[in-house]
């Protein structure tokens, strides 16, 4: 690629090289903006993330900072990763015996203990385990890039499966409906009526001829509702619905599932509302999890880091700010310790961070006080057989009810094994928070009463073990996620530095709840730090 000259025997390049040597990146900048070489915004907020580099320090003749990182979730573990680069002297404090916080698995051998010292003992079946916080990667998420980069081998996560069921008690229904049969039945009916209404001329003002023509031709296929001949009508004829008898072979052409319900039944059954879910920007298929369970993430990021940099059982007690770096009281083994660094980054919940003494001011201690925590709960159901596979021909996927336990997953991995797990609840608010106020025997006993509406009698069957979690009531956690009320200014004041301490987490992202938010949150950190130790 040749410079072009700037008139003056000169090239851009050897020019804008000169501007930079004289007058620094900044003056360089600007004057590639004057040039019309700079990027515009839109591409300056898209720029891919650098991490730091041992060389950033080597070429300024400065020394790597001492960073004390609050928290070994996927937050605190990223930031120290990535500042681990460039030969940071990070260490990690960890309130809990374990790293990962909210990324969690439960296998055989675990101990789960909640607030007020119930504990259960996890007797899962070797090989046998529960996402019992994240579970799922959406392709495009950064989380996918930390796989890759640390060697975490991933497997596909059925998000949607045609076969899981749909079941809404409180709307009359008495027995759940296959995906594929609702989504036949909702969009064949829509179809109908779209169809008719622009025939009769209904939609005249908004579409030209060629429109209705295309519009009617879509929706005939869509909805397969035929032609005009047979009057649009939905019929649910040509198998979308399903089989009651599946095609073979000879003479067995398969018995289309029926009789059709009418149109007010449908819309009255309200199955139509679980579709919109697919269509979330972070959960439409493909789908992804690490082989062997999600905690495989953060173990391969303390593995990274280093476990001499990572003390856990180590619970913050206060948190100085100081003129020349930051100073965190911690308690270990019932001993009060101190840990001196020149930055400080906090990645506990704010709710959390809320209760602990600091002298960062009153605003910022508002505004940890501003998100609230979600409740969140999970069940592992054990079985000793695959029935869900063997009986009804499920294989991964999710069910949606509206019964108090929200959602049935099925496992998408070990397909044909012995054995398998099937969360049997995977619940929000308030039916969280009821299920978090029961002991786990009760958890389950409901469990399986909610759930054998949807799978029968085989649903209390050949249960091997179970395990569940209630986050709010998880120590030094309190919470699955959290949200804002707005992103207002407290949003804005703790995505700064306060002196020497940084804020961090998926809860000062807009992606909540999933680990991208918290990788992109450290990432952004990360970079403001190592910025302004360049710059000291």
């Amino acid at each position: 690629m040749t410079d072009e000259s700037n008139g003056t025997g000169v090239s851009r390049r050897g020019f804008l090289t000169r501007v930079g040597a004289t007058g620094g990146a900044g003056a360089m900048f600007a004057t590639m903006g004057a040039l019309g070489l700079a990027p515009s915004a839109e591409a300056a907020t898209r720029t891919p993330f650098q991490p730091p580099r041992a060389s950033d320090f080597r070429l300024r003749g400065r020394g790597a900072a001492k960073v004390a990182v609050l928290g070994a979730g996927v937050a605190g573990l990223a930031a120290a990763y990535e500042l681990g680069k460039a030969g940071y002297d990070v260490t990690i404090l960890e309130a809990q015996d374990r790293v990962g916080g909210r990324n969690r698995t439960l296998r055989g051998g675990d101990r789960l203990t909640e607030m007020g010292g119930a504990t259960q003992e996890v007797k899962f079946g070797k090989g046998t385990y529960m996402n019992a916080g994240p579970a799922r990667i959406a392709q495009w998420m950064t989380t996918m890039d930390y796989c890759r980069e640390l060697g975490v081998p991933l497997e596909v996560f059925t998000n949607s499966n045609a076969d899981a069921y749909i079941f809404n008690e409180s709307a009359g229904m008495t027995a759940p409906v296959r995906w594929r049969t609702a989504k036949a039945d909702v969009y064949g009916y829509i179809s109908e009526l779209l169809a008719k209404a622009t025939d009769q001329g209904a939609l005249d003002q908004r579409l030209t001829g060629t429109d209705k023509e295309r519009l009617l031709s879509f929706l005939s296929g869509f909805g397969a509702i035929g032609s005009k001949a047979n009057g649009f009508a939905y019929r649910g004829t040509d198998g979308r619905r399903g089989y009651s008898v599946n095609p073979g072979a000879a003479d067995t052409a398969g018995t289309v599932l029926g009789p059709v319900p009418s149109l007010t039944d449908v819309f009255a059954s309200g199955v139509g509302r679980n579709f919109s879910f697919e269509f979330g920007y972070s959960q439409a298929m493909l789908m992804f999890q690490p082989v062997g369970g999600m905690d495989a993430i953060p173990r391969a990021l303390a593995k990274a880091v280093g476990s001499g940099k990572i003390r856990t059982g180590c619970k913050v007690t206060k948190i100085t700010n100081q003129s020349g770096g930051v100073e965190i009281e911690y308690e270990r083994e019932g001993r009060t310790r101190k840990l001196a660094a020149d930055y400080c980054i906090a990645t506990l919940p704010p709710q959390i961070l809320a209760k602990i003494p600091h002298n960062l001011g009153a605003g910022v201690q508002a505004a940890l006080g501003t998100p609230v925590p979600n409740s969140t709960g999970k069940i592992g159901l054990e079985y000793r057989g695959r029935w869900w596979e063997d009986e009804e021909r499920i294989y991964g996927g999710i069910t949606n009810t509206d019964l108090d336990l929200s959602t049935i997953w099925y496992p998408s991995h070990d397909f044909h094994a012995e054995r398998g797990l099937v969360v049997g609840y995977y619940n929000f608010g308030a039916n969280a928070d009821a299920y978090a106020r029961m002991t786990h025997a009760d958890r389950l006993r409901r469990a399986l009463d909610q759930g054998a509406k949807i799978h029968g009698d085989r649903y209390r069957r050949n249960l091997a073990s179970s395990a569940s979690i209630a986050w709010i009531r998880q120590p030094h956690i309190e919470g699955g996620w959290i949200s804002w009320p707005s992103r207002g200014a407290e949003y804005t004041l703790l995505n700064q530095a306060q002196g020497h301490v940084y804020f961090s987490g998926d809860w000062l992202s807009y992606e909540i709840a999933w680990q991208h938010g918290s990788f992109e949150s450290a990432r952004k950190v990360v970079t403001e730090l190592h910025q302004r130790v360049l710059q000291s």
